[in-house]
């Protein structure tokens, strides 16, 4: 019998992977990775691993979830030491609890292996701390997409009168739902946004607006997911502290003198 490793590649930037992350990457057998995992990790893998492109586009699964599920049990039941490579954390909003559950039920060995989560790491790429003794003394990750034909069950009005910040994952289909949720359950309208586009990456974008205008941000701006959507008064700080673009605008003065 093999083993399965359900492990968190981190928001995106492939620095930002766990020393244990990268050593399960290195000692796979198999590989199935993500879509939104940064290929540059894969280039840790030993000579002939396989690798398994799970896909997983919005609205589009190139794997569904249950046959990824019965590939981790096939592969561990073959003694193949698999990775399971996820972006984020896995158990936050990764299905990894559903794939252990799936690996528990057929008897495979089985870790996980923590990442970094976007709703903490966008957020710090873009110069936004989730908490702050003077603005923020709780945060909540809220999903931004549920299920097809899915009751929506999500606390809005606890959301809006009793968490300071709000991390919102892949919510921009959804933007005008959720900004019409919050503002029904008396969240002040002027309360700032932001929209962090590949956050931690090169290309990341940031866009900042007010709950009331912040679906007509995100059209203006062509503000797409993945993206992090960020509700609260820490927003506020991000032009103090907003050090990645400050570095990418040195990285860019330096490669132009050189």
């Amino acid at each position: 019998m093999g083993k399965v490793y359900l492990v968190g590649a981190g928001p995106g930037d492939p620095d930002l992977i766990t020393i244990k992350g990268l050593k399960c990457i290195q000692e796979a057998d198999v590989i199935l990775y993500d879509r939104l995992v940064n290929k540059e990790l894969l280039n840790y893998a030993k000579e002939g691993v396989e690798l398994i492109n799970c896909g997983k586009l919005p609205d589009y699964h190139l794997l569904q979830q249950d046959t990824i599920n019965r590939f981790l049990v096939k592969y561990a039941k073959k003694g193949k030491i698999v990775t399971r490579l996820k972006g984020g954390d896995p158990f936050v909003f990764g299905r990894g609890g559903e794939e252990a559950e799936a690996l528990a039920k057929n008897g495979v060995s089985f870790e996980i292996v923590p990442g970094i989560t976007a709703g903490i790491a966008a957020t710090a790429y873009a110069g936004i701390p989730v908490t702050h003794r003077d603005h923020a003394s709780s945060f909540a990750i809220v999903t931004g997409h549920r299920k097809k034909d899915e009751d929506d069950n999500i606390k809005w009005e606890s959301l809006a009168n009793g968490i300071d910040t709000l991390a919102i994952y892949m919510g921009v289909k959804n933007l005008p739902y959720i900004q019409g949720k919050l503002l029904e359950h008396g969240k002040n309208p002027n309360t700032p946004v932001a929209l962090i586009h590949w956050g931690t990456l090169k290309t990341q974008k940031t866009a900042v607006s007010t709950l009331a205008n912040v679906v007509e941000t995100a059209k203006s701006e062509q503000i797409s997911n993945p993206c992090m959507i960020v509700v609260g008064d820490v927003v506020n700080l991000r032009e103090k502290i907003k050090w990645f673009e400050q570095k990418q605008a040195e990285n860019l003065l330096a490669n132009e003198a050189f």
